[in-house]
C-alpha cells in the first residue's frame, strides 16, 4: 500500500503553478495523480502528445478551451474534464484566486516533466 502526504511528495514548478506529484511511473500503478495548483491571472497553452488527461477541480475558479475558438468551460469545484484525444487547450485561471485540480496522467509521468510556456506555441511533453 502506498501512503503519501502533501508535504512528502515531488514538488514541481510546471511553469503557471505547482504540481505536487503523488503518484509516478515508478510506483508502478500505470497512471499518475497530482495535486495541480494553476496560479491566479495565468494562461496557460498546454497539451500532452504523449498522455492523457483528466483534471477535476477541488478549489478556485477557472476556465479551458480547445484551440479552434471552442466553448470556454469554467471550471469551479466539482467540474472534471478530461484530454481524451490528446487536445492541446488553453487553462486560464481566474485573475483573484488559483485553481487547484486533482490530474490524472495515463501513461504515467515520470516525474520531472515541466512546461516550457511561449505564447507562441504550446507547451508539450
Amino acid at each position: 500500500m502506498i501512503v503519501r502526504r502533501k508535504e512528502e511528495v515531488k514538488t514541481v514548478e510546471w511553469g503557471n503553478g505547482l504540481s505536487y506529484r503523488f503518484l509516478l511511473q515508478g510506483d508502478r500503478m500505470g497512471f499518475t495523480v497530482c495535486h495541480t495548483v494553476v496560479r491566479a491571472g495565468t494562461k496557460s497553452r498546454l497539451e500532452y502528445r504523449r498522455h492523457l488527461e483528466a483534471c477535476y477541480c477541488i478549489a478556485g475558479r477557472g476556465w479551458v478551451s480547445t484551440t479552434d475558438g471552442g466553448t470556454a468551460h469554467e471550471l469551479l469545484p466539482g467540474v472534471l474534464y478530461a484530454l481524451d484525444e490528446h487536445d492541446a487547450h488553453f487553462l486560464i485561471a481566474a485573475p483573484d484566486v488559483d485553481l487547484e485540480l486533482i490530474s490524472v496522467f495515463n501513461p504515467p509521468l515520470q516525474g520531472d516533466e515541466r512546461h516550457a510556456l511561449d505564447e507562441d506555441a504550446f507547451s508539450q511533453y
